[in-house]
């Protein structure tokens, strides 16, 4: 790796000096935690391998449990969840489930067998209201160091970071509402699940504050482009003018609805998606969408996690994100409404 040209590739890819690149590669000190993660990630973009000295041991081990991975954020979560951990020194081991696959239990017991230092849930039963909790008291009996993403349940003790799914209806409808949208629908994925209801509240109670609509149409499906494309239509049949969706699949979705009517995004419908995973600005339209706070999420728990399994008492409550609302090409002022309202 001492090749001049080889130091300018990984130099130019991480933007830094080759004299940076040097000093991490030869372990000396004075570079920034941030330096040396952009020099790292150079070399394994590029395709490099790490030097011998760079191959720090182990800290422990960490499970990570998701959902599926044919929705784009979960593996966002995943990929940020175990740089984060990589950066702390600790091995990541991503468990995936799938429909009649492993379960998350028995991804549990299995994490458990390989004497996990801490499992990180993303998405998981604990998002389940009719689930029981029971199963994440024994692990806390078990003296395992865990933490929830997305999915807040008051009955388990651990710590829990989400994103603010209510606040980011207000600000969905609010948009729609300030282009002059008045019949809004909304498409969500089963009421049971946490992040699905508190949408819904939030969609209720925007529409009240901003449009004085006490009853909107709101449809529950599958958080799937399938699920999306079935709610749109029975959204526009109920007149709507824009519909928000509760993941960017779901919106992909009720675009395909809206085309396959004759009609034209956002000139006929508006569509607000949720997630804004890496993909979504490249969608025809550009989508407009909720962007969730993924890195902010990720970086505080598994900081936390870190912190306890280093035997530091935490707080075992939830913490709310502030999502963003990224307004791109599939959201436009109603039909017959050039010049919206103001909010």
């Amino acid at each position: 790796m001492q090749g001049r040209t080889r130091l300018t590739d990984v130099a130019d890819q991480a933007g830094v000096s080759t004299a940076t690149v040097s000093r991490v590669l030869n372990g000396k000190p004075g570079v920034a935690g941030e330096t040396r993660r952009a020099v790292l990630a150079a070399l394994d973009l590029l395709g490099y391998e790490r030097p011998e000295k760079l191959r720090a041991r182990s800290a422990g081990l960490v499970g990570l449990i998701v959902p599926e991975l044919s929705n784009p954020v979960f593996p966002a979560f995943a990929q940020a969840i175990e740089s984060m951990l990589a950066t702390i020194g600790f091995t990541s081991l991503l468990c995936t489930q799938s429909p009649g696959g492993t379960t998350e239990d028995d991804y549990v017991e299995m994490l458990l067998d390989h004497d996990v230092d801490g499992i990180v849930f993303v998405s998981g039963l604990h998002a389940d209201s009719q689930a029981d909790p029971s199963r994440y008291l024994r692990l806390r009996e078990r003296g395992v160091p865990f933490v929830l993403l997305n999915g807040h349940n008051p009955a388990i003790d651990a710590p829990s970071f989400s994103a603010d799914d209510r606040g980011s209806m207000d600000l969905a409808v609010r948009h729609l509402a300030s282009q002059g949208h008045r019949t809004i629908g909304l498409a969500l994925g089963p009421d049971r699940f946490v992040p699905a209801h508190r949408k819904r509240e939030g969609f209720l109670e925007a529409m009240h504050t901003y449009l004085d609509v006490t009853d909107p149409p709101v449809v529950t499906t599958l958080f799937t482009v399938e699920g999306g494309l079935s709610a749109g239509s029975l959204l526009l049949d109920a007149g709507c003018t824009a519909v928000i969706c509760g993941s960017d699949l779901m919106a992909l979705g009720a675009v395909r609805a809206a085309r396959s009517r004759g009609l034209k995004v956002p000139n006929d419908l508006s569509v607000v998606g949720y997630d804004d995973s890496a993909l979504i600005p490249y969608t025809d339209p550009p989508l407009t969408t909720i962007r969730q706070p993924v890195g902010a999420m990720c970086q505080a728990a598994v900081t936390t996690l870190a912190a306890e399994i280093g035997g530091s008492t935490v707080p075992r409550t939830e913490l709310l994100f502030v999502p963003e609302l990224i307004v791109r090409g599939s959201t436009g002022a109603a039909p017959g409404s050039a010049n919206g309202l103001m909010i």
